[in-house]
């Protein structure tokens, strides 16, 4: 059954670059939606299959729930805003990039999940810079499906999903407004959205809010917030979604040195949400999750260089 879902995405692949090229030769709107996020969709499940006998080897039991997914990350070329995926190859780096030539200069983030708890993405939320929420998947026939949450997310600074913060299996979203208020959505399978519930204010204090999975061990999402000094937060998650995060406590300072940081979850495949950090020159750095509120993070490992020309989402 593998091989012949990994021939059909193969297939499925093959036809959508088709039809994105004559598209793009005829001058005219793709008709079966964004066609940018269906190569990602699509390049994800086919990148699944090849590693789903990985990772039944790596956990004891393939069905187990993983808390702590890996998901690509993606780097949006900062010239000609084509796109790239980076696989984790769960030694704690990521594979060579997968080139999606496909321009996206209206996204301003994509957000993957992992609804089945199978420690790979199933679906995935993409913002718009028009505020545009977008949901997409692709279901066990092969069938890719994309549809309008809502819009208005333009409001929000910063939008993420750290997993599940309200105890269900469905990923979740949180959203740090203009004013500095945080802002959580809890998500159906479908990926559609409840009505937004206030967690808090103060939030403006910080220019980066991230996290992927359980960083801390106790099987809830967590997340970590830089302050403008460049001190790092963590806020330990609760499982209740009216007060999803415990009140924050210092992991440290410095940390102005990077331009970007971002989480895709467990990059060296020990069950530990992982943190990455760009510095302005491009290196790359992973910083691994210990499984320790005290001392979330071990010491960096240098895993790229280069990465300065990309936005990474």
């Amino acid at each position: 059954m593998t091989i012949r879902r990994s021939r059909a995405l193969r297939g499925a692949l093959a036809a959508l670059a088709a039809t994105v090229a004559l598209a793009a030769t005829a001058g005219t709107a793709f008709a079966a939606g964004d066609p940018a996020g269906r190569a990602r969709a699509e390049a994800v499940a086919e990148h699944q299959q090849g590693r789903e006998s990985a990772r039944a080897g790596a956990f004891a039991a393939a069905d187990a729930p993983v808390e702590t997914p890996s998901f690509a990350m993606v780097a949006v070329h900062k010239q000609n805003f084509e796109f790239y995926l980076y696989f984790p190859n769960h030694a704690g780096g990521f594979e060579p990039r997968d080139h999606i030539a496909i321009p996206v200069p209206d996204w301003a983030d994509s957000i993957d999940v992992d609804n089945d708890k199978d420690g790979s993405a199933d679906g995935g939320w993409t913002v718009y810079k028009d505020g545009t929420l977008d949901y997409s998947y692709i279901d066990e026939e092969l069938e890719y499906h994309e549809y309008q949450v809502g819009t208005g997310w333009n409001t929000y600074r910063m939008v993420l999903s750290p997993g599940s913060i309200g105890g269900a299996k469905e990923a979740d979203l949180l959203g740090v407004d203009k004013a500095g208020v945080l802002w959580s959505y809890l998500a159906y399978p479908d990926g559609k959205v409840t009505p937004r519930h206030r967690v808090g204010g103060g939030w403006d204090q910080y220019t980066q809010v991230e996290g992927q999975g359980d960083l801390t061990g106790d099987g809830k999402a967590d997340i970590v917030a830089r302050d403008k000094t460049g001190v790092l937060w963590l806020y330990k998650g609760t499982g209740d979604y009216k007060a999803p995060f415990a009140a924050r406590t210092k992991i440290g300072g410095g940390w102005n040195t990077f331009d970007r940081i971002l989480s895709v979850g467990d990059l060296d495949l020990d069950g530990r949400s992982d943190l990455i950090a760009r510095k302005p020159n491009g290196d790359l750095l992973r910083y691994s999750g210990s499984g320790s509120a005290a001392a979330p993070f071990r010491q960096p490992v240098k895993i790229g260089h280069g990465f300065q020309i990309y936005n990474l989402l």
